[in-house]
């Protein structure tokens, strides 16, 4: 088997836009040339990586499995091409940072625009995306500096972790709003829209219900911290929300009140264990840190155990 970096990197622009007419897009190839290296790429791995249904492309078990193993690669040519670029333009130096979902719609962007304010040949590589996989940006070198949904899954990075209470969100038309505090007796016959089984906001809220013995209404399960939002601004039910999504949310048609007891989420930034961060990192991570710890009640720091 002879896979060629370029069919990779086909198959991994398809996988990210859903569609050979995004990644010709992205590459700046034609369709059928994007087509071409696919068909390449499933004869010389033998294995069918797409369903074509109505001129759809639904991606294979396989496909999916294939996905997680290129994606770190192509980032990382990506990531070579880039330095290379800066280097020939003189660039001083490129900020190299990457986040969860949750941080990426306000606060994020608003640190990065706060910091390459007075530096205005900076270079900027920002990624959103989901804790494991910024774990590995990290410790592979594609990112200097990530924060993350807790836990640590690796003991080779450095971490500082941060805990946010979140806050009982419903629609604004909700006699929730006659409360100044919620409870889980106040919430019992309230739906719920939740993040998935796995996510800590989950199990900690699915917790306290129990503890309190009372029954918890799971409604709609979905996994980005605004849909949870978008859904309870449409009235289908109250979620447990990060004070970055309402704080970073413009719009009205919802309201918020402390839970008792607290759900918490846990992040981190993280670094990688053994490397030194770049200058720019360092500067960057001095202004990232207070920023994220104004929202926070609590932290610690420490590096991941085996």
């Amino acid at each position: 088997m002879s896979l060629r970096f370029r069919q990779l990197q086909a198959f991994h622009a398809i996988m990210e836009t859903g569609t050979v007419t995004g990644a010709a897009s992205v590459l700046g190839i034609s369709q059928p040339g994007i087509s071409n290296l696919l068909a390449q790429l499933e004869r010389e791995a033998r294995l069918p990586l797409f369903e074509r249904t109505k001129g759809r492309l639904l991606p294979t078990p396989e496909a999916e499995l294939l996905y997680r193993e290129v994606d770190t690669v192509v980032r990382g040519l990506d990531h070579v091409a880039q330095a290379v670029s800066d280097l020939q333009n003189k660039h001083p130096g490129q900020l190299q940072v990457a986040a969860p979902h949750l941080l990426s719609f306000g606060f994020m962007p608003r640190e990065i625009a706060r910091f390459a304010k007075s530096r205005p040949n900076l270079s900027v590589s920002f990624q959103s995306q989901y804790s494991s996989k910024i774990q590995e940006w990290v410790i592979s070198g594609l990112f200097e500096i990530g924060i993350v949904e807790m836990p640590i899954l690796h003991d080779t990075l450095n971490y500082q972790v941060f805990r946010f209470e979140t806050m009982a969100t419903f629609p604004e038309n909700s006699p929730l709003a006659d409360h100044d505090t919620l409870t889980p007796d106040l919430l019992e016959n309230e739906p719920f829209i939740v993040m998935g089984p796995e996510h800590q906001t989950h199990r900690r809220t699915r917790d306290i219900f129990q503890a309190a013995g009372c029954s918890w209404n799971t409604r709609i399960h979905t996994h980005l911290s605004e849909n949870l939002l978008s859904f309870v601004k449409q009235g289908m039910g109250v979620a447990m929300i990060d004070p970055f999504t309402v704080t970073f949310d413009g719009e009205s048609g919802y309201q918020t009140r402390p839970f008792r007891p607290a759900v918490i989420l846990d992040l981190a930034i993280i670094t990688a264990k053994g490397r030194p961060l770049s200058t720019i990192a360092q500067e960057f991570l001095a202004q990232l840190t207070p920023a994220i710890a104004s929202y926070a009640t609590h932290s610690e720091t420490g590096a991941a155990a085996s």
